[in-house]
């Protein structure tokens, strides 16, 4: 099953990467699609958990779910997307 999640903060190629990386480290996740441009992840899974399992690794990522975060928590998501984009670029 295929799963789009709609996010925020992505901006470049190295916000996919680190993305894809930290997301495909769940077992229960098969495949990983960034699509920078919409910000959405497409997520697949046979596991109905896989969604919920991937919004939380997003959010400890800085992108959280669009409309999930607001005020201070949404300038901490902006400021862990930050690196974690740098992170992606390095890797």
């Amino acid at each position: 099953m295929k799963y789009e999640i709609e996010v925020e903060n992505i901006r470049c190629g190295g916000c996919a990467s680190t993305i894809s990386k930290k997301l495909l480290e769940n077992e229960a996740i098969q495949s990983v699609d960034v699509q920078i441009e919409d910000q959405i992840v497409v997520v697949e899974s046979d596991d109905e958990s896989a969604k919920q399992s991937a919004v939380d690794i997003l959010l400890s990522l800085g992108y959280p779910e669009k409309g999930s975060v607001e005020g201070i928590a949404a300038l901490k998501g902006k400021a862990k997307s930050v690196v974690s984009c740098a992170v992606g670029k390095m890797g």
